[in-house]
């Protein structure tokens, strides 16, 4: 019953409130005498609730809620459509929307970035990065991990362990803990072995019974050091399949549309033996309708696709394990497509994926999504095909199956394109970049690193005169204006509001001018070295303050235009 922008205003209820109570009080201000004392409990009633709305930039609410919108990948012309009319995932954008606009001083999080495109991603990083209060997470997304935590909390074997740092921080200090555990269990094993020996040598030998006795107790003492087993890990190398020829395929002029909504035009490229092609862009520009185009489910509205020589598509769903036979065993369904393969050969590749002695014979429909996705993998090599082609392969994996994954497709000799919201797997994977948006298809050499980089480069050598895709911004970001056709509740001003939105508006620009001045002497304290402690502070402050110049700026420019509207209204 709420559009997207109002359902995410309502974390804004309590300031909502007192803006309505403010217009209510400026209406009695308007009618009441000047020299009444009703007339001086409404004003420092009016100061009081203006000072707290404005503390909490609530002359902004409209802009923030935008920007939010805006960075999780909503364009406008979704702002006002009602919230019924989105599917699950991008209601839990919404869901998150809200969260992150109200801003508790606690945020708890269990897998945020699930239903978020890689820009929605990058900007939500950002977001974190700059958090001002306490969060907690779970997430298989490694950069997200690496970028914006500073503790690890691991649950392992029925333990917690704490280590400090990021996930790749994380990883070494685990590495390191475990080879201290081992030397530090191998020195006691060694003593206890000594001891024993002692004791079962001199145990019947009246004259060194005292001394047997003391190693006796001094072995009773010991308190042993445990070893945790290692967790089986996911271990497996696609089969090297049959080369193809040079060209894998090639794309000329392709467009897709389904009625009149068109995904992409005039496509052109071409795909060689040995590519591992990630396909990146906004949801619904195309990437999954591009696989298909590829493995031949779906025919182009226009162009063509070819394939080159001796060229074997295999297309993973990024639903593949809804395709999966429900009521078969995984013994039964690997067998009958593994038809050339022993009993032996069929339950080695199960225990690859961690489908080991009785787990071989549940049914499919009883497998969790990790399970499912993980089974619907080994399915997948039991035919080598030398052209792999992946949609979102990595959904439902943990860290370490993605890890190990991301290893075999580096080893894998064949060519393959993918899908995947994962930074880090397409960072490590990609050697090209195939970029879909606004109907558009361009491809970039290296990895995604690589692709911001040019895209960037190119945006400045040719600065677009309409920006066409919302950009990751700040924590509380104050555009220039609120967005077009956002809910307007502002009435005309009284002339008591003019003038304290006027007295608003002084203050800015004087905390702008202060500020200025400091970031000025900063800057002058800088050219002068003192110390590489002294060049640090001062880096950081006025970063800091930068920062800080830029939002007060952004809000001085909302409050000024307000300012110019309401004088026009009243002249």
């Amino acid at each position: 019953g709420k559009t997207v922008f109002e359902e995410c205003a309502t974390a804004f209820e309590d300031l909502q409130e007192i803006e309505a109570e403010l217009a209510e009080l400026a209406r009695q201000l308007s009618q009441l005498d000047p020299t009444s004392p009703a007339y001086a409990r409404a004003s420092h009633r009016f100061h009081e609730l203006e000072t707290v709305f404005h503390s909490r930039s609530g002359y902004a609410l409209e802009a923030r809620i935008g920007a939010v919108l805006a960075g999780l990948g909503f364009p406008e012309r979704d702002w006002h459509r009602p919230v019924e009319q989105f599917s699950g995932g991008w209601q839990m954008r919404i869901a998150l929307a809200k969260l992150l606009l109200a801003e508790p001083a606690f945020l708890l999080l269990d897998e945020p970035t699930n239903h978020l495109d890689l820009e929605a991603r990058n900007w939500f990083e950002q977001y974190l990065e700059s958090y001002p209060h306490a969060f907690v997470l779970v997430s298989h997304d490694r950069r997200l991990l690496d970028r914006v935590v500073t503790r690890i909390a691991e649950i392992d074997l029925q333990h917690l362990n704490l280590y400090s740092g990021n996930y790749s921080s994380y990883l070494e200090q685990k590495q390191k803990r475990r080879e201290q555990l081992e030397a530090a269990w191998k020195h006691q094993q060694q003593h206890i072995r000594h001891l024993e020996e002692f004791i079962n040598r001199f145990r019947y030998k009246a004259s060194h019974a005292r001394v047997v006795q003391s190693r006796i107790k001094e072995l009773e003492r010991i308190e042993r050091i445990e070893l945790p087993p290692q967790l089986p890990t996911l271990q497996f190398r696609f089969p090297q399949p049959p080369p193809s020829g040079r060209v894998v395929a090639v794309l000329q002029r392709v467009s897709k549309a389904y009625d009149a909504h068109v995904v992409f035009r005039d496509a052109s490229f071409s795909i060689e033996r040995g590519d591992k092609i990630a396909l990146v862009g906004p949801n619904g520009a195309g990437k999954s309708t591009l696989l298909k185009l590829l493995a031949g489910l779906e025919q182009p509205t226009s162009g063509s696709v070819k394939l080159g020589e001796r060229v074997q598509p295999s297309y993973f769903a990024q639903d593949q394990y809804r395709e999966l036979p429900e009521d078969r065993t995984l013994l039964e369904d690997l067998s009958s497509v593994a038809a050339n393969w022993t009993v032996t050969q069929v339950r080695t590749l199960l225990g690859c994926f961690l489908f080991s002695e009785d787990d071989v014979y549940k049914p499919i429909r009883v497998l969790s999504g990790g399970e499912r996705n993980r089974y619907a993998l080994a399915r997948l090599i039991v035919s080598p095909a030398n052209f792999l082609l992946l949609d979102e392969p990595t959904n439902h994996l943990d860290l370490n199956a993605k890890e190990v994954l991301l290893q075999a497709l580096k080893q894998y000799t064949g060519t393959v394109v993918f899908v995947s919201h994962d930074r880090y797997f397409i960072d490590e994977l990609a050697t090209k970049v195939v970029h879909l948006h606004d109907g558009l298809v361009e491809v970039y050499l290296g990895n995604y690193e690589d692709f911001l980089r040019a895209r960037e480069q190119r945006t400045q050598m040719n600065p677009p005169h309409v920006a066409t895709h919302a950009q990751p911004v700040r924590k509380d970001p104050l555009p220039a204006a609120a967005p077009e056709g956002a809910p307007r509740r502002r009435t005309r001003m009284n002339p008591l509001q003019l003038a304290r939105l006027k007295q608003q508006c002084e203050q800015l620009e004087a905390e702008i001018s202060q500020l200025e001045e400091e970031i000025r002497q900063e800057e002058l304290a800088l050219a002068h070295f003192e110390s590489v402690e002294r060049t640090r502070q001062l880096l950081d402050s006025l970063e800091s303050k930068r920062q800080r110049l830029e939002q007060l700026m952004n809000e001085w420019e909302i409050v000024a235009t307000r300012v110019v509207e309401a004088e026009q209204q009243q002249s």
